[in-house]
């Protein structure tokens, strides 16, 4: 599998990561070892995890549990030299820190909290799951107003933060930063905060990315080129919705609706199974079939060719489901198909 360099740091990754928030909750202990296994076999080196995570739901309890079990696992096979981990700190408003914003003093304990857990003694990239002034992510686009931040405070928080990362950078215990759930204003004045003090540059930003969930494609694509940061692309299959396993409806068992229902949530995954999702996501089916595709080969596919720098995360409840993901790797649609989506985006634009 190719190799590429995330941003302008030395970190060296798979071009595509493998996704592990599921691990704990939807996907047992022996299913996650399987996973990192046939992951690792296909030269998928890079792995991303989170403090807060399993998720479906988020829970006090449960919070932790992937990083353990990706530590087990580095202990049972002695693979650390092998592969590249990335995690993040919980943003607030969630379990963690009774949902107080993160500091630097915050920082440098989450760090040592998920290197225990991970049995590691060092994180090759660190992010910030979502910024303390808000965001708009989480389909809180359609009615974002940052009119209450305060930009002095936020430059204030970053220099906290950053001093606390260089410190650990210092230490050896994190090699690279990272954004997740940022916008364009945060990318730059997170990178011109860290060069002012001499603290590290982000290097990569994740946020979601898919062919129907396509924000980033205009001020943050354009953040990301001139700055040289590599997006980490999650939900690259809409939560599933790329799949067509909800399809006419359907509500498959065990699926991340159906878990959603079962814990007295929605089912709509997070916003994105909306009247106009649906019909959007049956157009890219369609289109993905008669050009000979495999839709989800396609969605994952279609990002390796975007004028700008990308690492699809793709995640897997299942062996079963990992395995047909890999069966697609390698190939990316030609120029004509990637014309019909970019038509096809048009007439679906931002449809949740």
């Amino acid at each position: 599998m190719k190799r590429v360099k995330l941003g302008g740091s030395d970190v060296e990754v798979s071009e595509i990561c493998l996704g592990t928030m599921t691990y704990g909750n939807q996907t047992d202990q022996a299913d996650a070892h399987a996973q990192m296994d046939r992951a690792l076999e296909t030269g998928i080196t890079f792995m991303d995890c989170a403090e807060m995570y399993p998720v479906n739901p988020v829970t006090a309890e449960s919070a932790g549990r992937s990083e353990e079990f990706i530590g087990s696992w580095l202990a049972r096979t002695g693979h650390r030299d092998r592969v590249e981990l990335a995690t993040k700190i919980t943003g607030p408003g969630q379990v963690l820190r009774d949902g107080k914003p993160f500091d630097g003093k915050a920082v440098t304990q989450a760090i040592e909290d998920s290197l225990r857990r991970l049995c590691t003694d060092r994180i090759d990239l660190y992010q910030m799951h979502w910024p303390v002034r808000g965001t708009y992510a989480f389909r809180r686009n359609w009615d974002y107003d940052p009119s209450g931040q305060d930009r002095q405070q936020t430059l204030d928080h970053m220099a906290d933060v950053l001093g606390a990362l260089e410190a650990a950078r210092k230490a050896g215990k994190i090699r690279a930063v990272g954004l997740s759930n940022d916008t364009a204003w945060g990318l730059t004045r997170w990178i011109d905060v860290a060069e002012r003090m001499g603290a590290p540059r982000m290097a990569a930003i994740q946020n979601e990315y898919s062919l129907v969930h396509r924000l980033y494609d205009t001020d943050l694509a354009e953040a990301a080129v001139n700055e040289d940061v590599t997006l980490l692309s999650y939900s690259p299959l809409a939560a599933g919705m790329l799949t067509g396993k909800y399809s006419g409806g359907a509500m498959p068992e065990g699926s991340r609706a159906a878990v959603d229902v079962a814990h007295g949530g929605q089912g709509n995954l997070g916003g994105r199974k909306t009247p106009r999702g649906i019909e959007a996501v049956e157009a890219y089916i369609d289109l993905a079939r008669e050009h000979g595709w495999d839709i989800v080969h396609l969605a994952i596919g279609w990002q390796l060719t975007r004028p700008f720098k990308v690492v699809p995360i793709i995640g897997a409840t299942s062996l079963q489901q990992l395995e047909h993901l890999i069966a697609g790797l390698g190939r990316v649609p030609d120029d004509a198909l990637c014309e019909a989506i970019g038509q096809m985006h048009r007439q679906y634009a931002l449809p949740y």
